[in-house]
């Protein structure tokens, strides 16, 4: 950038992004200094976040021996009726007021995008939204430039390109000025895996155990009953650690997702599938998404993992039926006035709840007076449409003291994972999709299978969506039995699974 005569505006254009669900809009950051009253103006439709970093650049240059100078300074965000929204705009102001003023080279600086918040030492802090920025930087033929402790993370993202994980604005000056370059940050190579708790600490419950291993294997949802004690959400914290890892593709979809909402940990892929177990007083928007910047919900968050709701019942009806739509779809739409925004939401559906408030609705010795009242008003919330939704519905009965203390260890959770990875990549040879999202029109049956299944939709009176899922859960069960069509066996099975 060549230096600019006293009368001519001096101006840099430098890019970042705003975010849209998990997509990174591309936005022009111009920085223009000219003659005029002293100013630092920023313009484009920019929220508190943004116009808040006036004072931070200000002090951040202030902490390396660099004044403003006493001219007007104006920064304008490009597309100007695209709302801007972060502290992940300063360092982008910063270089661009950098260039401006003559400090560093617009050439070299305009090769990067640039996502960053600075503290008022100069040093670059963590923001939301690296990954998705080093995605869209890619698309733009760009490199990045984000905080140092977010390098691994944008490379993840960024693989083909350069990034730039710079410690403090300093440091970045230096770099560009030739004094002290930069590493260049390495593609990361290794993967933390952790499966979480053991199967094999289940002992007994045989249903329960299959029930879950069914689930796994064709990714199907599962509702859990029972009395307080018996082992649901025990079961239920386990299906992780039997689940597949996720897919390049899958994981990540889920990281960038869990960037944005940044609690993605120390810039690691999310390579096994998420568990989110909200508690049961969680608002609409913390399930969904929402909120003032419509921030992505648990259903986002357990996006190709599980979503455990212990006590079901509990949640408010509006949580409950908001669960509908995206356990159709797979994703999620938050619309505001000003904009529409969404998020993916494929998630395993796992539910526990108790028969009753007090739990032992059945126990002639436990329940209460108001049986079997006291069941019907405690499951009222739950609608049909949403029962009708589930493709496993099992009882978990206690195991006495005796029957504890006595049942042999169960089988561990690698046993049954390599089970289940097996049926899962059956299926997705087969028809590309776990057997949950499959069109039963896709799916072999023999004579018999089909026999049977018509006359247990007719007797127990299911929907065609019940009838759909009672034909997916045959089909997994076949899938772990390794055979090539659905047979009789396989549908009997599965009709013990189904709500009555």
């Amino acid at each position: 950038m060549t230096s600019p005569s006293p009368h001519t505006p001096a101006l840099a254009r430098i890019q970042s992004f705003a975010f849209s669900g998990i997509e990174a809009v591309p936005v022009k950051v111009e920085v223009q200094v000219s003659s005029g009253l002293p100013a630092f103006l920023v313009v484009g439709l920019a929220d508190k976040s943004v116009g808040e970093a006036r004072e931070r650049v200000r002090a951040a240059l202030t902490a390396m021996g660099l004044a403003l100078p006493p001219k007007r300074i104006l920064v304008n965000l490009v597309p100007a009726d695209l709302l801007k929204e972060g502290a992940h705009f300063d360092l982008p102001i910063a270089l661009g007021l950098l260039c401006a003023m003559g400090i560093l080279s617009f050439e070299a600086v305009s090769a990067y995008a640039a996502v960053g918040e600075l503290s008022l030492d100069g040093r670059i802090n963590p923001v939301a939204g690296v990954l998705s920025a080093a995605i869209g930087a890619v698309e733009d033929k760009l490199g990045l430039i984000c905080p140092a402790a977010q390098a691994i993370e944008a490379r993840w993202g960024n693989g083909s390109t350069d990034v730039l994980g710079a410690p403090t604005l300093a440091a970045l000056v230096s770099h560009f000025q030739g004094q002290q370059i930069l590493s260049p940050t390495p593609l990361p190579t290794e993967h933390f895996i952790e499966y979480g708790p053991d199967l094999a600490d289940v002992k007994g419950m045989a249903i329960g155990r299959r029930a879950l291993e069914i689930a796994a294997a064709g990714a199907h949802s599962m509702l859990m009953s029972g009395p307080p004690g018996a082992g649901k959400s025990m079961l239920a914290s386990r299906l992780p650690g039997i689940l597949p890892n996720l897919t390049r593709e899958e994981a990540l979809e889920t990281s960038r997702i869990h960037s944005v909402s940044g609690i993605l940990q120390n810039g690691r892929l999310v390579v096994r599938p998420p568990y989110r177990a909200p508690h049961h007083s969680a608002s609409l928007p913390a399930i969904v998404g929402g909120g003032a910047k419509a921030r992505p919900g648990e259903v986002s968050l357990a996006n190709n993992g599980v979503l455990f709701l212990d006590e079901l019942p509990e949640f408010s009806r509006s949580c409950l039926e908001s669960l509908r739509q995206p356990i159709e779809t797979g994703s999620i739409s938050i619309a505001r006035a000003a904009h529409h925004t969404t998020y993916p939401a494929r998630f395993q559906f796992i539910a526990a709840m108790n028969p009753c408030r007090c739990g032992y609705l059945g126990d002639l010795e436990r329940s209460c007076r108001k049986a079997p009242r006291c069941g019907e008003d405690y499951t009222a919330k739950i609608s049909g449409p949403m029962l009708d939704r589930m493709d496993l519905c099992v009882q978990i009965e206690p195991l006495s003291p005796i029957e504890i203390s006595r049942a042999p260890k169960g089988e561990s959770s690698a046993k049954v994972r390599a089970r289940v990875e097996v049926a899962r990549q059956r299926q997705i040879d087969r028809q590309g999709v776990p057997n949950s999202q499959v069109s039963p029109d896709a799916l072999e049956m023999d004579d018999d299978a089909r026999s049977l299944a018509e006359q247990a939709a007719e007797r127990l009176r299911l929907s065609n969506r019940g009838i759909t899922r009672l034909i997916r859960v045959s089909r997994t069960i076949a899938d772990l039995e390794g055979t090539q069509s659905i047979q009789r066996h396989h549908v009997a099975e599965a009709l013990t699974f189904r709500r009555r």
